[in-house]
């Protein structure tokens, strides 16, 4: 069994879209990251660097417990565990891995402050909107191109590379992208939100999503001096 330690995010979407992919039994942990869940001692046992998600696979190698944070290990982890999403081929593999870090180092840095300085930020900086806005766009030309053609991101198949990225794409229009200007990546986007383990992933803790405006509370937690304390 995994203990799964998430948030109805993108970063907690790509995992549990692999767990339902894979058919995997696992118990959900709700790391409420607006009330500061994510800094209690006992999270940061597992998630030292106060992200979630992260988990704990209770048979893990060897029969015996491991705890894994980042979600791109995470996914790793259970490619490799299951044999599925991961292909053990070296060109395949390692065409999923350069997907999967254009993901981790890019779509989810850039597309992260593109929200947070169009949506969030308590002043309007129009340096950071438009610097943002426009990389943000320039990613989904560069997901878009690789698209032509090919009906996944890497290694001709579904894989955790198209799990990674999908679930940053859904708020579009925060981001500042017009996603019918890119119409391979709807292709797509669309083909993974019809599939049954995508619908059923998505709906992880969906009913503990914030509804309206963000309060101060949650703003402290997210974006204030709470993220710095020593720890």
């Amino acid at each position: 069994m995994i203990d799964l330690y998430t948030w109805p995010t993108p970063n907690g979407h790509k995992v549990h879209i692999m767990l339902e992919e894979c058919g995997l039994a696992y118990n959900v942990h709700a790391i409420d990251i607006g009330a500061g869940d994510q800094f209690k001692p006992e999270f940061l046992k597992i998630s030292p660097n106060n992200k979630m998600p992260a988990m704990v696979d209770q048979d893990g190698p060897g029969g015996k417990p491991i705890s894994v944070f980042e979600s791109g290990a995470m996914l790793q982890y259970l490619g490799e565990k299951t044999g599925k999403f991961f292909p053990s081929e070296p060109r395949k593999r390692y065409d999923v891995l350069q997907w999967l870090m254009f993901q981790m180092g890019g779509i989810g840095p850039m597309l992260g402050q593109a929200h947070h300085f169009r949506n969030y930020a308590p002043e309007k900086i129009q340096y950071a909107i438009d610097r943002y806005t426009k990389e943000a766009n320039r990613l989904y030309g560069v997901l878009d191109r690789r698209l032509d053609g090919r009906d996944w991101v890497a290694a001709e198949e579904y894989t955790i590379a198209d799990m990674a990225i999908m679930p940053w794409l859904r708020s579009y229009e925060n981001q500042g992208v017009v996603l019918a200007d890119y119409a391979h990546v709807q292709r797509w986007f669309d083909a993974i939100n019809a599939r049954p383990a995508v619908e059923k992933a998505l709906q992880v803790l969906a009913d503990r999503r914030r509804q309206g405006p963000m309060d101060e509370k949650t703003k402290e937690m997210l974006f204030g001096a709470a993220q710095y304390e020593k720890r």
